[in-house]
């Protein structure tokens, strides 16, 4: 499973990277995000819990994870390796690429799936990569560009 997302920041690199990489306050940005907790900090990074609800209509369903946390100053990057949760194993990568007017970020996910015999690779595919992984990232990348932007502090999921 790829997943592949893609916003246009009317902001400058410094600060998208900045909010890219301050995930601790994301739940003050992002109404999605249940909470967001970095278990273990280090110079570049950290071990990070984070939480999310994926909406769907009136039901808003929850998520959980736990990746280890890499930031790449040099790359303008920001790098995740899922540890814990159904989604362990995932492989996530926030890019981030100054242009004319602001910079473009693309937010990737790759995920050979669950280790479920037979079906993992195919929920992956089919449900939980086009369902939860965009529709969760897709959301957060909208938010983090509203609040880079000075159009809004806290951003409905």
């Amino acid at each position: 499973m790829r997943t592949v997302d893609r916003i246009h920041m009317a902001a400058p690199l410094e600060r998208a990277f900045r909010a890219a990489m301050d995930v601790e306050q994301w739940p003050a940005l992002l109404s999605h995000y249940r909470w967001v907790r970095m278990l273990e900090r280090r110079e570049n990074g950290g071990v990070v819990e984070m939480a999310a609800w994926r909406p769907f209509g009136p039901i808003n369903y929850p998520t959980w994870w736990v990746s280890e946390m890499r930031i790449d100053r040099d790359a303008q990057a920001v790098h995740y390796r899922h540890v814990r949760g159904i989604t362990a194993g995932m492989e996530v990568v926030w890019q981030l690429q100054p242009v004319d007017g602001g910079t473009d970020v693309t937010l990737v996910h790759d995920w050979s799936g669950p280790g479920w015999p037979l079906i993992g690779r195919k929920a992956a595919d089919w449900v939980i990569g086009p369902l939860f992984i965009h529709g969760i990232a897709s959301r957060t990348l909208a938010g983090i560009a509203r609040a880079v932007e000075g159009t809004g502090k806290r951003v409905s999921g």
